[in-house]
């Protein structure tokens, strides 16, 4: 499952010196083109020669002209030359400049829970990377793009950054590009190329279109008409479903003059690319301009539930929404895509998007459509909130994952518009922020909405311990105390005991990573073994026997904790959940190592970092790599066990605090690890065993 079990030491040399080729696969996260790619030879090539020799491009151009398209293929060829990867970050859906930092944090795999500034976590990280980092759409960031970049290039001599945005970013090292529509003339130009192949997708028939020579030439001026600018002629290409090329030529003829002179004041691509959306949207049904204008309010991708909950209204019920949105797929209005555990998901592009605000704005609808659109997704925090502790845990992951644009348009606007529903929705998405990587986002949405809200009721108790477990990542624990003693007067005043379990949680593992398990126990010890006081399904119970049992491990009251672990993995087991369980078998790891054990050590670590893999819990991960090789030392396999430790200080980068910022129990089982390794192979063995597992993938 992880790179160090994998590394081969015959890969790496030769017997005549030569390494070989690298063996491992090259890290990153293009996105799958989405369709075929024409055109473009003379730009790729200026591309490949200045991505190997510039370290900042940009590339410019009107909306539609196909910037991101030509940036993707470009970066695709250059994945063999950069050790630490290609990796794209898609900016279109990111409304707050703030979350820059973040949104390309965790597009690289750092799921930061340091209290240091995101801005310099990110760039210490960065600092020895060789990887190629994509900016998408930057144009409504600029000034906040402009400073992030800025520092990574000056942080990291290996990096380089492709930037794609409507303007450049003015900045005295880069390189800008602008990006012009297809060329359009000549009976083989790769305008009239890419409309003959969209078309023949919509419609196969259209073939005998481009074989007649009159057909052909006709074909070739609607192609001049669209100024062979991409997202125009697929607009285009689509509607030969419908129609005939002769009923589009005339139709376009008359749109453009209509439409040509209100728009004199914009350049003429913007006023052809406005002119031919205008043109598709007069095109549509009327539901289909309905739901296209509604569907503006989504930042990103989404799903058809979404959509009916959001969109649906007046002339346009919920149990049509589907089939006008089928309708908008078919005249590439909207995009389908299918994600990975995440099932169908749309998108509109940017210049298609915004032509619908427009609309949506003249229809008068915004307020009430962006307050649905918020609505939906609060109630839709509130279902995961509810189900992330049973069998639908790893569903609901990828699910709140899939909607992370979403989430944060909605807090946005609730924090302006619905203080009180701001702060239950990041109340409820506490495991989000705390076991899913998002500690700095969550403490930001947090603290906002705390300051917003009322601070009285459950909904402010829930905040309040959500912003606890956030500081607890990030190493703030005097914060984390404060916060437990507030959560559990609070608690007492609700007369909730779920809630003063969850206190209690908090105020223990405040205390327990410095250093103070005798107090840790004191704390949650009689609540774990009260009863579950609360909810039997609730987080407050099973988290406190999670404290009890790390705080006796602590103690080296080692049968108690594997009694504790035991229980609290039967809860787990008995509720479906995954991610408490796979820290029951941390805990009886750590036991059986401490009573030397170290086979049962290691199977149940290896279940514990199954359980984390499918939550992609970094921190999680992390610390059982570190276990792991604790327990394959013990059984005396030096190599491996340094390979795990090389891996799982690569695995604790990404989280940016190592051994949880020095806590005195895990730095403790790591140094056990590393010194029982360096005996049984020696240190230069070690070295060059750490170092190839400090080498591999932590994606």
């Amino acid at each position: 499952m992880f790179g160090a079990y994998s590394f081969n030491d015959n890969q790496a040399d030769s017997a005549d010196g030569d390494p070989g080729p690298d063996p491992r696969p090259v890290p990153g996260n293009l996105p799958a083109e989405p369709a075929s790619f024409i055109g473009r030879e003379r730009e790729l090539r200026l591309l490949g020669d200045l991505l190997r020799e510039r370290r900042l491009i940009t590339l410019t151009g009107a909306g539609g002209v196909g910037k991101s398209r030509l940036a993707l293929r470009a970066v695709a060829a250059a994945r063999g030359t950069r050790p630490d990867g290609v990796w794209w970050t898609e900016l279109s859906p990111l409304r707050d400049p703030s979350l820059l930092t973040a949104t390309v944090a965790h597009t690289l795999g750092l799921a930061d829970h340091s209290p240091r500034p995101p801005d310099e976590e990110l760039c210490a990280w960065m600092a020895d990377k060789k990887l190629l980092l994509v900016l998408d759409t930057c144009e409504h960031l600029v000034p906040a793009c402009r400073h992030l970049v800025g520092e990574l290039l000056q942080s990291a001599p290996g990096l380089t950054v492709l930037v794609t945005s409507r303007e450049p970013l003015d900045m005295p090292t880069e390189e800008v590009v602008e990006v012009r529509p297809l060329p359009c003339e000549g009976p083989d130009s790769d305008a009239l190329a890419l409309f003959r192949a969209r078309a023949l997708a919509a419609a196969p028939r259209a073939a005998a279109v481009f074989t007649d020579p009159d057909r052909a030439a006709l074909a070739a001026e609607v192609c001049r008409r669209l100024d062979g600018i991409p997202l125009a002629l697929e607009l285009a290409g689509a509607r030969l479903r419908l129609w005939t090329l002769e009923h589009m030529a005339e139709r376009i003829g008359e749109r453009f003059e209509v439409l040509s002179d209100t728009r004199a004041s914009l350049p003429r691509r913007h006023r052809t690319m406005r002119t031919t959306i205008g043109w598709s949207h007069e095109l549509c049904e009327p539901l289909e301009r309905l739901l296209w204008a509604r569907l503006s309010v989504f930042t990103g991708d989404f799903d058809i539930a979404a959509a009916r909950a959001v969109c649906s209204g007046g002339p346009l019920p919920a149990a049509r929404v589907e089939r006008v949105l089928a309708g908008l797929a078919a005249k590439s209005v909207v995009l389908r895509t299918e994600e990975r555990g995440a099932g169908a998901r749309y998108r509109m592009l940017d210049t298609i998007r915004e032509y619908g605000q427009d609309w949506l704005d003249e229809l008068g609808e915004v307020g009430i459509v962006t307050d649905r659109h918020a609505h939906w997704y609060a109630a839709f925090s509130q279902a995961a909130d509810l189900g992330w502790m049973g069998p639908g845990q790893v569903d609901w992951y990828r699910r709140i994952t899939a909607e992370h644009a979403q989430l944060r348009t909605a807090l946005e606007h609730l924090l302006t518009a619905d203080p009180t529903a701001a702060l239950e929705m990041a109340g409820a998405l506490w495991f989000y922020w705390f076991a899913c990587g998002h500690v700095h986002e969550g403490r930001g949405f947090l603290e906002r909405a705390l300051r917003a809200a009322p601070r009285t009721g459950s909904a402010h108790n829930q905040a309040v311990w959500a912003l606890g477990l956030t500081a607890l990542l990030q190493g703030d624990m005097e914060a984390g105390q404060q916060l437990g003693d507030l959560c559990a007067r609070d608690a007492a005043r609700l007369a909730d005991p779920e809630r003063e379990l969850r206190a209690a949680y908090l105020h223990a593992v405040s205390v327990l990573m410095p250093g103070d398990p005798v107090r840790a126990l004191r704390l949650a010890g009689p609540r774990a073994r009260a009863g579950h006081g609360g909810r039997p399904s609730g987080a407050g119970w099973l988290l406190c026997k999670l404290a009890t049992g790390y705080a006796l491990c602590d103690l080296r009251r080692f049968e108690e904790a594997t009694e504790e672990a035991r229980s609290l993995r039967e809860a787990c087991v008995e509720l479906g959940e995954r991610w408490l369980r796979a820290y029951a078998d941390y805990i009886l790891a750590v036991a059986a190592l401490g009573l030397g054990d170290h086979g049962e050590a290691a199977r149940h670590v290896r279940s514990m970092l199954s359980g984390k893999r499918l939550l992609g819990d970094r921190f999680g991960i992390a610390l059982g790599l570190d276990l792991l090789a604790a327990a394959v030392a013990g059984l005396g396999d030096g190599e491996l066990a340094a390979r795990l430790l090389g891996t799982g200080h690569a695995w604790w980068r990404t989280v940016g605090r190592p051994q949880m910022g020095g806590s005195p129990s895990l730095t403790a089982l790591r140094d056990q690890g590393e010194q029982q390794a360096r005996a049984t192979i020696g240190d230069t063995a070690y070295e060059r065993a750490f170092l190839g597992g400090a080498a591999a993938p932590t994606g």
